[in-house]
C-alpha cells in the first residue's frame, strides 16, 4: 500500500466511521470492552499467527489525551495490556512527571500484536489495524495526542519527515493537536534523549494544562 493509497485509505475511515457513540445507548466503556473482545481472534494479516494475545488498549474512555504507540513488545503480549514492560514503567514516570496519571489517558498502539522479535510493524500490518484505530479515536474524542516514535508518527502524519523534525511543532493529526515525542524504550537505550523527552514534555504540559483554564 503507498502512502497515497494509505491517505486515501485513512479518509475513507474517517468519513465513515463510528459516530455519536453515546446517541446509541451504549457508553464509551461498554463499546470499547465490546470491541476489545470483537477483535480477539483477528486474523487479517500474519502477526496474529505468533501473538498470545491481542493488545487493543487501555485507559480512560473520556481521555482528554489519546498515546499512540508503535506495537506491543513482549510483556505486552503475555499480558494483553499495552505499555507494561520496562518502556511502559518510563511512560508512567513521564507522565507522573507533568502531573498526568495513566488512568486519566487512553493508550494504545497502531498494531494491536507483536510483530516476531519486535521488528517495526510493515506499512500492510499497520494498515491492517488502523480500522480498529479509528474506531478507538472516535469514541473516546480525545482533545490531544502524544505519538511515541517515528513509527507511529510517520505512519498517522503519512509524511517521511525526520523524528526531529516532527519534535519542532505541533501536529494536526483528526482536527487536533499531537505531540510527537521520543519512545520510552529508545530513552531506556540513550540516557542523552532524556532531556530533550522532558522539553518535550513541558511543551505539551503547556498545552495540556490549557484545556482546563
Amino acid at each position: 500500500m503507498s502512502r497515497k493509497q494509505l491517505r486515501q485509505h485513512l479518509e475513507l475511515l474517517l468519513n465513515s466511521g463510528i459516530k455519536e457513540i453515546e446517541k446509541s445507548g451504549v457508553g464509551r466503556k461498554e463499546k470499547l470492552q465490546e470491541l476489545a473482545i470483537q477483535y480477539a481472534q483477528c486474523s487479517k494479516c500474519d502477526l496474529s499467527q505468533g501473538r498470545t494475545n491481542l493488545v487493543y488498549g487501555e485507559g480512560n474512555p473520556f481521555a482528554k489525551v489519546m498515546i499512540i504507540g508503535e506495537a506491543p513488545g513482549q510483556q505486552e503480549d503475555l499480558k494483553g495490556r499495552p505499555f507494561i514492560g520496562r518502556a511502559g514503567e518510563l511512560l508512567t514516570k513521564m507522565l507522573a512527571a507533568i502531573q498526568l496519571q495513566r488512568d486519566e489517558v487512553y493508550i494504545t498502539n497502531i498494531a494491536k500484536c507483536r510483530p516476531p522479535a519486535n521488528r517495526e510493524p510493515t506499512i500492510a500490518e499497520r494498515a491492517a489495524c488502523l480500522p480498529y484505530l479509528i474506531e478507538q479515536i472516535q469514541i473516546i474524542q480525545p482533545q490531544m495526542f502524544i505519538f511515541l516514535g517515528l513509527v507511529s508518527a510517520q505512519f498517522l502524519l503519512n509524511t517521511n519527515a525526520s523524528l526531529g523534525d516532527l519534535r519542532k511543532d505541533v501536529q494536526t493529526f483528526m482536527d487536533r493537536p499531537a505531540y510527537v515525542i521520543y519512545h520510552p524504550a529508545a530513552l531506556l537505550r540513550n540516557e542523552h534523549l532524556k532531556r530533550p523527552a522532558w522539553e518535550d514534555l513541558q511543551r505539551f504540559q503547556k498545552h495540556y494544562l490549557s484545556l482546563n483554564t
